[in-house]
């Protein structure tokens, strides 16, 4: 079984009401698809629409499905909805001014208009700080980035390209004021999703022997 990659998927049951068999190895098949086909979208790169409500349930319930030792849930997720889009756009302009008094008017817009791109938005949130157990902020960070691994794929998984992206606006005093993160919590990155209008070439991904070893 292939998993369709440009349309959404759907969970069929046979007509008889009973869920169709699906083999290991056909299970295996699809996820390798899902996996390799999926690309890093540039926000510039997604339009209108969007996951609906829905959707956007099950790309939450994907990140939840992330490995977490300790159970301590290290991460959270901010919808940016369209109407607080200008709230962002200021904090990226001032960020902007801050590193560069210098900033053209022109640079300032296109810093503000980086907040509008995607249908969906998103901030992933890292939760570092005092935990009982005490889970090391590494391995809490490993958890987050299966979480967003998780939604990524389903994104794909439906038809939609995603991407992730950050940039010197993170460390801004007016981000964390804007998303009200307390101590111990970073924000980590951006989630974009949309659909794709634009494609880019697949990137070369490396060879398992560049990156493996044996002790």
């Amino acid at each position: 079984m292939k998993l369709p990659i440009a349309a959404p998927m759907h969970n069929a049951a046979a007509a008889d009401g009973a869920p169709p068999a699906v083999s290991a190895e056909e299970l295996c098949d699809a996820a390798q698809a899902l996996i390799h086909s999926r690309q890093n979208i540039s926000p510039k790169r997604l339009a209108a629409p969007g996951p609906s409500p829905a959707q956007l349930e099950q790309l939450l319930a994907a990140a939840a499905a992330a490995p977490d030792h300790g159970q301590l849930h290290p991460w959270r997720f901010v919808i940016i909805p369209q109407h607080k889009r200008a709230l962002l756009g200021e904090v990226f302009a001032q960020a902007l001014i801050e590193r560069d008094p210098d900033a053209t008017p022109e640079q300032i817009a296109a810093a503000r208009e980086k907040a509008h791109r995607a249908p969906l938005l998103l901030l992933a949130v890292a939760r570092l700080g005092p935990a009982e157990p005490d889970i090391p902020a590494l391995e809490r960070m490993v958890s987050l980035g299966c979480a967003l691994q998780n939604m990524l794929l389903s994104a794909h998984a439906m038809g939609f390209g995603a991407g992730l992206t950050s940039g010197q606006a993170m460390t801004s005093a007016h981000m964390r004021t804007l998303f009200a993160l307390t101590i111990g919590e970073h924000p980590a990155c951006f989630v974009n999703i949309g659909t794709v209008n634009r494609r880019k070439p697949q990137h070369a991904r490396p060879a398992p022997s560049e990156f493996t070893s044996t002790l």
